[in-house]
């Protein structure tokens, strides 16, 4: 059996055992919190690994535009405002295409631009962003045309009286647009101006009413870049 310093003795000795055990405890845990708060803000600024595929086309006849100027940049919200970032730049090539593989950090919004040529009347998104509609698995595709010139003569010809009526509407055939009908009545007569538009593939539709009898007609033409053509729609 124990005396009273024995058991003085052993007792010290088991709350500094204690203390030192509870201490060293502490220790380790805080470290692996350390790490691991570390580790997570290690993994969030390294980001996840991306390759983008820039392509740019042209619009009115299908083929590649080769040599245009791109850049991939990114932006953050910081205090006093946007703060932007380019993470790569360069020029398409032969082809019209450009692969880019970067860091996507979180907390970044990422965008691809493409500068668009000297002579185009038609652009589509000439910047996209990540994780937007435009980014089809992680491809960009932008769309230019070059301007052509176009000048529209509408003349009835065999005017009844103010009853006769024309309807008609132009359609770009190669780039996918419509546009409404416009309507005019009576003894109608247009020569209009020069006007530039995108080359390629369009269509004339319209729709001719004299003295109660409706008839559809349609005319389609081809515009080259830097083209200058006169439609006549006499009906």
């Amino acid at each position: 059996m124990l005396n009273k310093t024995e058991l003085y003795k052993y007792g010290k000795s088991q709350l500094i055992f204690e203390y030192n055990y509870s201490f060293l405890y502490k220790l380790v845990t805080m470290k692996l919190l350390f790490i691991l708060l570390f580790g997570t803000i290690l993994l969030s600024s390294c980001g996840k690994e991306r390759s983008i595929h820039i392509k740019a086309i042209n619009a009115a006849t299908g083929q590649p535009y080769a040599g245009l100027e791109y850049r991939v940049a990114s932006s953050r919200t910081a205090s006093n405002g946007e703060k932007y970032r380019t993470e790569a730049s360069g020029v398409l090539d032969a082809n019209g295409e450009a692969v880019v593989t970067l860091k996507q950090k979180k907390g970044r919004t990422y965008s691809v631009r493409v500068v668009e040529p000297a002579n185009t009347c038609y652009n589509k998104e000439i910047t996209q962003y990540f994780d937007s509609p435009y980014d089809v698995d992680g491809t960009f595709t932008f769309e230019f045309a070059p301007c052509a010139y176009l000048k529209l003569h509408v003349h009835n010809i065999n005017c009844i009286d103010n009853n006769d009526e024309i309807k008609f509407r132009r359609l770009w055939i190669s780039g996918g647009e419509t546009n409404d009908f416009l309507v005019q009545t009576g003894c109608f007569q247009y020569d209009g101006d020069y006007f530039s538009l995108p080359a390629g593939n369009y269509k004339y539709e319209w729709q001719v009413t004299k003295n109660g009898v409706t008839n559809n007609y349609e005319s389609s033409f081809q515009l080259n870049e830097n083209q200058y053509f006169d439609f006549n729609l006499d009906y």
